[in-house]
């Protein structure tokens, strides 16, 4: 069966009526039990218990939860209690960010029209607009929101703003005629959809869909069948929770066998081996991790982006492809005038001189025929009129004076049929006619041009290079405007008959420009490793153009309309999107087809949109970017991240905090594994050489929970570095623990591991087994606080600016020595913490070998760096 924009409006009335009058009361209570109410549908959301209890899904969660278990089964209370305390907090923090993300349907709802003018019974009645129902004759003027899809019936120069569903930025004009061929949404100038509204005329359109059948329903039901994708982030943590829990069990079952074997009681073996596995798995990281976002977030929110979802910081430091919006992202969203043809010559808008006489005529009568204002920044009227005026008022002529002074006696206003604008003025030389409008239109109503001050009888000559102007123009995706103009007699009654026997003036071209810094953002993304691709619901030309402009396309070919990829196979859209980098004319659907397209290429894709139908594909999408200004809220809710400044390079801002955010967690997980990992070494040597048990279970609890965590959150938040953006992309499926990553943990926990052992070999040498265990305490403790410096780079920072650049982590290794040194020497702290007191020779011994780590694992730094270079 043909669509509806296919058919005649008598055909969809008998199509969905029956006949050709309105809806009678009997009717209309049918057709609502037939198609129901015009509401969008909500689906069954979770509980906030729900929630909740999916936050301990984690396997590194699972694994704490397991050893928080087997703890207090062994009598260890305090280690039971802390786990659990750990991941509850984190698991309130998760609840938390999630249940502030899911609002899109209640937005998708705002978009309704609460009440419409609809005729029944032949009477005209102003109803909710739940209760509007297929078949529904609704009325239109301006101002209205449209609040259903429907086939145009009557039109007066009705235009329609759709760019919540189109992202096309300038109103379409509306038709009762039928369209015979298939065209995309956009380009269906006899329908109206729902969640658009009425800018200019008035109208009368057939109710054809309500509810969930409408456009912007659609759109709601591919929102609840999008699962939100997780962050690289969130899927590294996974991958690294359960490697390094199948590391540290290896790990503990070797030290349990080894005890076994030399005869210890296996009860005290097994629970020491868990105390172990418990000190060795790092309890706050979800913790330091959230808390490291959470200092990004801030951060972010001062360079104009607000962070909705906690993990999309450092997702967006993993985005591979940008498919980015054009209006008001990548340009302005504010209509400019580009260049005037006049007199035979085309003069860029920066080059205009109204005191030449042919320039300045332009420009008065383009704001004479013209029917927008600016009052005080305030625009109102068509994009295109406000782009004429705002030359005037840059150029110190304002359109009120010009008004004021050639007053306005007659007009006929625009109509979408005729493509023209009249307007008489009381002139000098008499009344004038001012007409604007389509060049090819205007083209053939010419009989004479002006040239300079002259004015000559129109040649074809003429009008081929006017022709050949407007091509030009048109190529390079410019909006153009002719200005023609003729005497009149006074008090002749207009017609648009008399739109005849112009004076042919100028050609005016108009477009949204690009914003100044997104030339140079695009280059930054290219350099980075990102590949930046357009998405529009504007035409390809001018789509086409703005992307040249900023470096985004580089030749025609690499431009398409949606419509092309309609037909084609997963596969084959795979081997296509490769060699596309600008999207015209796309539909919600194409929009998710090209996101799924490159995430199956194993590329992490950030989406960037502000209208409903962009709010699909923003879910979608690893990391959705909403537009805050001229953002829907439906598109705002389905996003990771708003930007308050509607700006591109504000996403390139954001790529480098997140690529900056992701190497400090990394080097505070490097922090917190190598010193586990001695830890680990140093009880695993104790236990071979059959030397007593280190540490005491509150030591290892200490470590981790007092001198670990203040220095780890201070490594995640070291000064940003725009360097980062001189590398690639890290792969989708590169886990945290890398070869080289492993490599530097090993060497740096075995260092720490043999200080560690030293300090206990010293105490041990009086065959005080206390005075070993504290002085062992005591040099882990402050070898893992010294080693916090050495994790600032993989390359040697002391004796640089970059080791004195984080105040935060040098308050974390000041506060940290003051607790470790009162823990070692007030003796009222003896008992609870296990150890004894030090003399002054065995602290500084203590502090000597932890200081020892710093130069050592500095210069193993620099060795490695040199033979990488080599």
């Amino acid at each position: 069966m043909k669509e509806f924009y296919q058919q005649t409006a008598e055909e969809v009335r008998k199509r969905l009526n029956g006949s050709m009058e309105p809806l009678s009361a009997a009717q209309v209570t049918e057709h609502q039990k037939q198609y129901g109410y015009n509401e969008l549908v909500e689906g069954k959301k979770k509980s906030v218990l729900q929630i909740f209890l999916e936050q301990f899904k984690d396997f590194l969660v699972i694994i704490l939860i397991i050893a928080a278990t087997v703890s207090g089964f062994l009598g260890d209370v305090e280690s039971t209690a802390v786990i659990l305390v750990v991941i509850t907090v984190n698991a309130v923090l998760g609840t938390v960010q999630t249940v502030k993300a899911e609002q899109s349907l209640n937005s998708l709802k705002q978009l309704s029209a609460p009440t419409a003018k609809v005729i029944r019974d032949g009477i005209t009645v102003q109803i909710p607009s739940r209760e509007v129902t297929v078949g529904d004759e609704i009325l239109l003027e301006a101002g209205d929101s449209i609040p259903a899809d429907g086939r145009i019936l009557e039109s007066a120069s009705l235009k329609v703003d759709e760019s919540a569903l189109t992202g096309e930025s300038l109103g379409v004009e509306k038709t009762a005629g039928i369209i015979i061929s298939q065209v995309p949404l956009g380009d269906r100038t006899n329908m109206v959809y729902s969640g658009s509204f009425v800018t200019y005329g008035r109208g009368k359109f057939l109710v054809t869909g309500v509810g969930m059948d409408t456009e912007v329903g659609k759109i709601a039901g591919m929102l609840k069948n999008t699962e939100e994708k997780r962050t690289p982030l969130q899927v590294n943590l996974d991958q690294f929770g359960q490697k390094l829990s199948l590391l540290i069990l290896v790990f503990c079952g070797i030290l349990f066998g080894i005890s076994v074997i030399r005869g210890e009681d296996m009860g005290d073996a097994f629970m020491f081996a868990v105390a172990l596995a418990v000190a060795a798995i790092p309890e706050a990281l979800s913790s330091i991790v959230t808390i490291v976002l959470s200092f990004g977030t801030q951060k972010m929110a001062k360079e104009h982006a607000i962070i909705r979802k906690l993990q999309a910081v450092e997702g967006l430091g993993s985005v591979s492809v940008i498919c980015s919006d054009k209006t008001g992202t990548l340009t302005q969203n504010k209509m400019t005038v580009e260049d005037y043809y006049v007199g035979g010559v085309r003069i860029p808008a920066a080059h205009i001189d109204l005191k030449k006489p042919a320039q300045k005529q332009l420009l008065d009568y383009s704001m004479l025929c013209n029917d927008s204002t600016n009052v005080n920044g305030e625009e109102i009227g068509d994009p295109t009129e406000t782009a004429l005026i705002n030359l005037g008022d840059k150029l110190g002529r304002k359109a009120e004076s010009v008004r004021c002074f050639y007053p306005r006696v007659a007009e006929i206003p625009f109509d979408s049929d005729r493509k023209l604008m009249s307007t008489v003025h009381d002139m000098e030389n008499g009344y004038v006619m001012v007409t604007k409008g389509a060049v090819d239109v205007l083209l053939n109503r010419l009989v004479s041009i002006q040239k300079g001050d002259k004015t000559t009888v129109i040649t074809n000559w003429d009008k081929k290079q006017i022709e050949a102007c407007n091509q030009e123009f048109s190529r390079n995706g410019l909006r153009v405007l002719a200005i023609a103009y003729k005497t009149i007699e006074k008090g002749k009654r207009l017609t648009p008959d008399d739109e005849n026997g112009y004076t042919f003036l100028g050609l005016i071209s108009m477009m949204d420009p690009p914003r100044n810094e997104s030339r140079s953002a695009v280059a930054q993304c290219i350099q980075a490793g990102i590949r930046p691709i357009m998405i529009t619901g504007d035409h390809k030309v001018t789509a086409a153009a703005i992307a040249k402009r900023i470096g985004i396309l580089k030749h025609e070919s690499e431009a398409c309309e949606g419509s092309e990829i309609d037909h084609m196979s997963d596969q084959e859209l795979e081997k296509f999107v490769e060699g596309i980098s600008v999207y015209a004319r796309v539909s919600p659907e194409h929009k998710i087809r090209i996101v799924q397209t490159w995430q199956r290429k194993g590329n992490i894709v950030s989406m960037t949109g502000d209208g409903v139908n962009d709010a699909p594909a923003l879910k979608q999408a690893d990391i959705g970017v909403a537009m805050g200004i001229t953002g829907s809220e439906v598109s705002k809710d389905a996003s990771s991240m708003v930007l308050t400044d509607d700006n591109f390079a504000t996403i390139v801002k954001a790529v480098e905090n997140g690529r900056n955010l992701y190497r400090n967690i990394k080097n505070a997980i490097q922090f917190l594994l190598s010193g586990n990992f001695a830890g680990i070494l140093a009880v695993l040597y104790a236990s071979i050489a059959a030397l007593p048990v280190p540490f005491a279970p509150v030591h290892l609890l200490f470590i981790n929970l007092l001198t670990d965590s203040l220095p780890a959150i201070a490594l995640g938040l070291e000064p940003h570095t725009d360097k980062v953006m001189e590398e690639k992309p890290r792969p989708v499926n590169e886990s945290i623990l890398t070869k080289d990553f492993l490599v530097n943990i090993g060497i740096e926990g075995f260092v720490i591991g043999v200080m560690t052992m030293i300090g206990f070999m010293i105490g041990y040498r009086e065959q005080n087994a206390l005075l070993a265990s504290t002085m062992a305490f005591g040099t882990l403790c402050m070898s893992r606080l010294v080693h916090s410096f050495n994790c600032k780079s993989n390359h040697p920072v002391l004796f640089t600016r970059k080791f004195f650049d984080n105040m935060y982590l040098i308050g974390a290794f000041i506060l940290g020595v003051i607790l470790m040194t009162c823990v070692m020497t007030i003796p009222s702290l003896h008992t609870l913490f296990k150890v004894q007191t030090l003399n002054m020779q065995q602290l500084f011994t203590v502090y000597g070998l932890a200081l020892a780590n710093l130069p050592l694992i500095q210069l193993l730094k620099a060795i490695r760096v040199r033979v990488r270079i080599l």
